[in-house]
């Protein structure tokens, strides 16, 4: 039996590694790569929360002046069914205010705080003159044909919904991008707009390295149209749900040998499905981040980053 074993299985396991190492360097061949109109190489985290204060219009426009490929935001509902820019359901952080988005009508929002603490860089402050919480339809209206990555943090099907409408009312479908880590709210994400591209989800993420592992990744199909994942770096020395120490060094090493994967980021690459590095705020990260042939950056200083990518111009296949 054990000759028979290796009469037939050697043969098949070389030519399934051959397969393997062929799909992985030309995915095309089986995958029919799916393409966003724009490279996201500059993203502005919150609408670059470091330079104004995040989530207003003020922060956006200034973002927008920086040239930034993609604008990322964080959605909730009012009780009167106003879908709002905001990062945060309860206000107390942005405001001072200890009140529920989802329990508060419109027009009773309070405004921001003079300035806010930088959630990623802990430390600094950020200031401007706007201080309102925008509806999601005012970006809409300001900014109609730039690339908006939609955070959405809550499984609500009111919300859900609302935003799907609003894509499509404002005929923006193929620039606006559906993201959560939870995978049941991006299912009802997708379902509630078919036309939008998504993000991979925590648990399809886990999925998709462990058959990149095991060498079933070419063959495997991908519906996601961007991987938004932590620089592991950054774990260790800036604001993350981990306690700073040994055990979050030991976390940040560990996360960058099993995903920080050069040939991994080029295959996604290659089936048109940009990797996004977050929240990156300083000059050695991007570099770090761009050196592991990331499609992008997600950073709350929008002008650093553009300072950095003209003084640091990427080859082709990065660009």
């Amino acid at each position: 039996m054990s000759c028979h074993l290796l009469v037939y299985g050697l043969p098949a396991l070389g030519i399934y590694a051959v397969l393997s190492y062929s799909l992985r360097k030309k995915p095309h061949l089986l995958h029919k790569p799916r393409r966003f109109p724009v490279r996201c190489l500059h993203v502005s985290h919150r609408g670059g929360a470091g330079e104004q204060i995040e989530n207003t219009l003020g922060a956006f426009k200034n973002a927008m002046s920086q040239g930034t490929n993609l604008l990322e935001l964080d959605c909730h509902i009012t009780k009167d069914g106003i879908v709002v820019v905001s990062h945060d359901e309860n206000l107390k952080r942005q405001t001072g205010h200890n009140i529920d988005i989802s329990h508060t009508y419109y027009e009773d929002l309070p405004r921001y705080l003079p300035s806010l603490e930088v959630q990623f860089s802990p430390g600094s402050f950020s200031h401007g003159t706007d201080h309102q919480i925008p509806r999601l339809e005012d970006i809409f209206e300001q900014f109609p044909g730039v690339p908006i990555n939609i955070e959405i943090k809550e499984d609500n099907d009111e919300l859900i919904n609302k935003v799907a409408r609003l894509v499509d009312q404002y005929n923006r479908s193929h620039i606006s991008i559906w993201a959560s880590f939870d995978s049941q709210i991006l299912k009802k994400c997708h379902k509630a707009n078919k036309d939008m591209p998504y993000t991979f989800s925590a648990k399809r993420g886990l999925l998709m390295l462990g058959l990149w592992y095991l060498g079933l990744l070419p063959f495997f199909p991908l519906k996601e149209s961007f991987l938004e994942f932590v620089l592991p770096s950054i774990i260790n020395r800036t604001y993350f749900p981990v306690k700073k120490g040994i055990c979050g060094s030991l976390l940040a090493k560990v996360t960058t040998k099993l995903t920080m994967h050069k040939q991994l980021f080029k295959h996604l690459e290659d089936r048109g499905i940009q990797t996004l590095l977050w929240v990156l705020n300083e000059e050695k990260d991007y570099k770090e981040a761009f050196s592991y042939g990331a499609s992008g950056v997600i950073s709350d200083y929008p002008t650093h980053l553009r300072q950095y990518l003209n003084a640091h111009p990427l080859p082709p296949c990065n660009a």
